[in-house]
């Protein structure tokens, strides 16, 4: 689950840096395009706050999948001994 939630992250991530770049792009260029670079910056600040909650949700996700693993490798340690 936390290595979807990576990759989720880190394609948001890319979107933000490509939006961020779209705002030095000239919008003659491209004329179906916001010309406005304000609205890059704030599509980019979006996606850059969307990825990086996305990626602390994965190291979450991460960090409690460690705690249950260990968790229960320590129930069966404790089983093997009582046998």
């Amino acid at each position: 689950m936390a290595r979807n939630l990576y990759i989720l992250a880190s394609t948001l991530l890319l979107f933000a840096l490509v939006s961020c770049g779209m705002m030095f792009s000239s919008s003659h260029f491209q004329p179906g395009l916001p010309g406005n670079g304000s609205i890059w910056k704030t599509i980019s600040l979006f996606l850059m706050l969307g990825g990086l909650i996305v990626a602390l949700l994965g190291v979450m996700t991460a960090m409690f999948e460690q705690v249950d693993r260990r968790a229960d490798e320590r129930r069966q340690r404790e089983r093997a001994k009582r046998k």
